[in-house]
């Protein structure tokens, strides 16, 4: 039971009421247990009835204290003024709330029930207090916060959280102010938890991130009766020099990928190349074939040039006879100059 009164699920305290209270079945079996129980003391009964402990999911409350004279004096003025001022008065103490609100009384300075809601409720004049709560989501937008991550580098960083109100006399009670102090919490729960990542973490992991936040801020206003629904990373900001070496990072390693693959592919195409020049040489008719159908090629595109091959094996023995000739004589007459611009001739 005590883990269903801290669950969230209740958002009102009529909620919570309802499902404390015993099934047909519990009550059975709780009525069978007290018959078979022997009665208590008298004294027991009598303190416990003197001297009750009002309590609101463990947070205790003054509501059922006595009152005092003064108060007692001032509770049945309140209730002669409007009683005197009736046809007027009906109008100023019969408050109405929404189906998405719930209001808070405070009698005389005491919580003076849990919050009431949705419909019409009475107030006494001079005396009564109310304060309404709004149970819808809200969202608000973290202002941007300008930090340095695990690796020493300025990010900001937007976020955008969303909340609701699940306890309204915790949120009227325990915090002054539950909507400011969600924000200031959100704030500096963003920029505690940037400080702890490295920049590729804050960058790829974004989804992480705003689940982390918004498990902390749970937690954190729990106490003040406000439930964190959903927290999400907007925007993450690099300065501009940091985009500019990112981008030339970035630039470099595609350069490097782009020239690795292109060397993979000459490889394969040599590789190809070599056994093509393989198997022709294997077959002496194979490399006349290849060169008819280049010419067909050539010739299906209009073209007047054609282009005969030389086998290079006609002109060796030309070459090593040329080879083996000795150098051309000069006249011995001539100077050194005559010697340098005298024609050579190649026989």
């Amino acid at each position: 039971m005590e883990q269903q009164r801290n669950s969230p699920l209740y958002s009102n305290y009529e909620d919570l009421r309802a499902s404390e209270l015993p099934t047909s079945s519990s009550a059975h079996m709780v009525n069978i247990a007290s018959a078979q129980q022997p009665p208590e003391p008298e004294s027991v009964h009598t303190n416990f009835k003197r001297n009750p402990v009002p309590e609101y999911r463990g947070f205790k409350t003054s509501e059922n204290e006595p009152l005092g004279c003064m108060e007692w004096i001032v509770t049945l003025l309140s209730l002669l003024v409007f009683i005197i001022t009736c046809p007027i008065s009906v109008f100023i103490c019969i408050k109405v709330v929404a189906e998405y609100e719930r209001a808070i009384i405070f009698r005389l300075g005491r919580l003076s029930g849990g919050p009431r809601g949705p419909g019409m409720f009475f107030i006494l004049p001079c005396i009564d207090q109310y304060r309404k709560v709004d149970l819808r989501t809200v969202t608000f937008n973290v202002p941007q916060q300008e930090m340095l991550t695990k690796d020493s580098v300025t990010v900001t960083v937007d976020a955008v959280v969303y909340y609701r109100i699940c306890d309204p006399l915790y949120a009227i009670v325990r915090v002054e102010d539950y909507s400011t102090s969600t924000r200031l919490l959100a704030a500096t729960t963003l920029r505690n938890i940037v400080g702890t990542r490295n920049l590729t973490e804050l960058l790829t992991e974004r989804e992480t991130l705003a689940h982390n936040m918004q498990l902390t801020l749970d937690d954190a206003t729990e106490p003040w009766g406000v439930m964190v629904e959903r927290v999400e990373i907007k925007d993450v900001s690099l300065p501009t020099s940091m985009q500019r070496a990112m981008a030339a990072e970035a630039e470099a390693s595609r350069d490097a990928r782009a020239k690795v693959i292109a060397a993979e592919g000459e490889k394969k195409s040599a590789t190809a190349l070599k056994e093509a020049s393989d198997v022709i040489s294997s077959s002496p008719s194979a490399l006349q074939l290849r060169y008819l159908q280049t010419l067909s090629s050539i010739s299906a595109e209009k073209n007047s040039t054609i282009v005969f091959p030389l086998p290079m094996e006609l002109l060796t023995p030309y070459l090593a006879k040329y080879m083996q000739l000795p150098p051309p004589q000069l006249p011995s007459d001539l100077s050194k100059e005559q010697q340098a611009s005298y024609p050579q001739t190649i026989l």
